[in-house]
């Protein structure tokens, strides 16, 4: 038997709830980051980004933990939202990797020499497949683990990591990085 809180609602629709309230906090911003790096606009990522967590709220209470920890069920509605407003833009819009803004630098020079640093990245990730472009998104932008990004991708953690350094590997060559 479910028990019932004195508003009503089950407990474990509670306890869901106030999960979903603490990963709106820590995942806001990483989730409105991976949709900019898809579509390139930062208002309309913000505004997916909210809407991501309107739609986890109102399917709260059918949520089961089966496996992929919360976030990841996040990033999927992510990704399924994105999928949704490019077929809408009837156009893909992917946002060059170096215009990503990156945080928490205060010293100028070190902003410019990241900034070049992400310019010849974003270079590079154009040859890779749009697999493995997805896996670093989700990985490095969205700060997914390896299984969150499994499973917002319905492939193993196995395939994701071996997408991660195959994806890597191949970055490191276009950019002539040598192996230390």
């Amino acid at each position: 038997m479910v028990s019932k809180t004195p508003d009503g609602t089950n407990e474990k629709t509670r306890s869901n709830e106030e999960r979903l309230a603490a990963l709106y906090e820590e995942y806001y911003d990483k989730i409105a980051r991976y949709i900019y790096t898809r579509i390139g606009d930062k208002s309309e990522s913000e505004d997916l980004a909210s809407e991501v967590f309107l739609k986890a709220l109102k399917s709260i209470k059918t949520y089961r933990d089966t496996g992929p920890p919360m976030q990841a069920w996040l990033f999927k509605i992510a990704h399924n939202l994105v999928v949704d407003h490019l077929r809408k833009v009837s156009r893909i819009k992917t946002v060059p990797i170096d215009t990503v803004e990156i945080v928490g630098d205060n010293d100028p020079v070190d902003a410019a020499e990241k900034k070049i640093e992400m310019e010849k990245v974003g270079t590079a990730m154009v040859q890779l497949t749009e697999e493995q472009r997805e896996v670093l998104r989700l990985r490095f932008f969205g700060g997914l683990t390896s299984r969150e990004a499994a499973g917002v991708l319905n492939k193993s953690d196995g395939a994701v990591r071996e997408m991660q350094r195959a994806a890597l590997e191949r970055l490191r060559q276009l950019l002539d990085v040598n192996k230390r």
